[in-house]
């Protein structure tokens, strides 16, 4: 059977050996400041085999915390702890990139440095609870960021970037989906702006292309992507015309030449479109966006198959069958059965469910 998932691909200026994607997984496994550690080391090292590994979403300031125990990458600390991690994933031939990440309004006083309010586009509130070091809280109503911090927003998104090379990685994914800041700002149900960052399509997209031209210039083009998850409503997310607005989005990253577009499919749980609008997957932005389409969301072998072989995606991310199938590569190779993933270790704790599920050799 052909299986176009394991054939070599061309991403950026990287050629990679399969079109297997280690997805983004927060899994809360920090337990100092943030800082990466030699269990996340061994987590990454096990799952190298992927054509590419993007890391789980970390913060690019203090201020970008909306979980605990989630990795930063704003101090020296965290850097020398990402180094433990790109050089095991580099022993093993393996190749991965950071994905920067700014919470927005999914935080709250008690993850934010000195208590302050977590920031926004607009002082709206998603519904919901947040996870705090103290237990599930009500999110709080953030505070609309005054038009002269933007730059500094900006400039954490650069220094994030910078960090993340000296790190070692391979490249950076902008995190631009699933409710957090800059998807803030793009949706129009959480930015009711009345400056050049809100109101017109193209005054929302402004700081994702603004932040994207910033952390090119650390880069270069060809190690950047940049993630949408144009049907989520995850983090009370709402668009009044979502194809308009990322269909706008999408051309406008043409003129920076990314590495890739990584797209959150409809169809993952928590992520699918409002019953007004369409679904808005790989398929609809094909023929928008120029460069290489990793699209995510529930594949399985032959689904992903199916997705590269229609032309509508170049790889295919996985998410939890990575948690659970660490030579996840290796088992759809030979068309082995793969673990079942254990829903109660997804987040926090230690090597239980993160680094203990059985290899194919192992077994």
């Amino acid at each position: 059977m052909s299986a176009p998932l394991l054939s070599p691909v061309k991403l950026g200026r990287y050629t990679l050996p399969n079109r297997i994607v280690m997805a983004p997984l927060t899994r809360n496994r920090t337990v100092t400041d943030n800082i990466p550690n030699a269990l996340m080391a061994l987590h990454y090292e096990q799952r190298a085999s992927a054509g590419l590994i993007v890391s789980e979403a970390t913060q690019v300031s203090p201020q970008g915390l909306g979980y605990p125990n989630t990795p930063g990458i704003h101090s020296p600390e965290q850097i020398e702890g990402w180094k433990l991690i790109t050089n095991a994933v580099h022993a093993k031939g393996g190749k991965i990139f950071l994905q920067l990440w700014h919470v927005g309004r999914i935080s709250h006083p008690d993850l934010q440095p000195n208590g302050d309010l977590p920031v926004a586009p607009s002082a709206i509130a998603p519904e919901g609870e947040v996870a705090t070091y103290t237990g599930m809280k009500p999110y709080v109503t953030p505070r609309a960021l005054e038009l002269e911090e933007i730059p500094q927003i900006i400039e954490q998104y650069r220094i994030g970037a910078k960090n993340a090379l000296e790190a070692g990685f391979d490249g950076v994914e902008i995190h631009s989906a699933n409710g957090y800041l800059l998807d803030q700002f793009l949706q129009d149900n959480s930015n009711h702006r009345t400056d050049i960052y809100g109101g017109s399509v193209e005054n929302r997209a402004r700081l994702l292309l603004e932040v994207t031209e910033a952390v090119v210039s650390v880069w270069g083009s060809d190690r950047v992507g940049v993630r949408l998850s144009p049907s989520g409503i995850f983090n009370s997310m709402y668009d009044s015309n979502r194809a308009v607005t990322f269909g706008y989005a999408v051309k406008e990253l043409n003129r920076f030449n990314l590495a890739y577009l990584h797209l959150v499919a409809p169809r993952v749980e928590g992520f699918g479109s409002p019953e007004d609008q369409p679904d808005l997957g790989a398929d609809f932005f094909r023929p928008i966006f120029n460069g290489t389409i990793i699209t995510a969301g529930g594949y399985t072998f032959e689904t992903g198959n199916a997705a590269i072989a229609s032309g509508n995606a170049d790889l295919v991310a996985f998410g939890r069958l990575y948690i659970a199938n660490p030579d996840l590569v290796e088992r759809f190779a030979v068309g082995a059965s793969l673990n079942k993933p254990d829903r109660n270790t997804f987040y926090g704790g230690d090597e239980k469910g993160y680094t203990d599920y059985p290899t194919l050799q192992a077994s």
